[in-house]
């Protein structure tokens, strides 16, 4: 029987990471940006996880923790922002959001 070591949670972090760096870069829509980001941090978070529980410590699970909680204030932020822009706009597109204009 096999045994889910540190390796495959770092494998595991490292594909969620690509797939969350191909969002961020291909992106059009500010909300699917956001997810692209949360996927990101989540990805760093699985890592820091499992290094943590591998060595014993729990450094990397406070670590995970915190980012968790900037993540979410992160996104309240951008969301705000968000909501803001398309009732300015009408749009979410950030194509949009290349020309600003006063």
């Amino acid at each position: 029987m096999m045994e889910i070591g540190l390796n495959h949670y770092l494998v595991l972090s490292t594909i969620l990471f690509c797939i969350g760096l191909i969002g961020v870069m291909r992106r059009k829509n500010l909300l699917l940006l956001f997810f692209a980001t949360e996927i990101l941090l989540n990805a760093v978070n699985v890592g820091f996880a499992a290094i943590s529980h591998y060595y014993g410590d729990l450094t990397g699970q406070m670590f995970a923790f915190f980012v968790i909680a900037i993540a979410a204030s992160e996104l309240a932020v951008g969301l705000g922002l968000l909501i803001l822009w398309h009732k300015r706009h009408g749009t979410i597109d950030l194509d949009t959001m290349t020309s600003m204009r006063g």
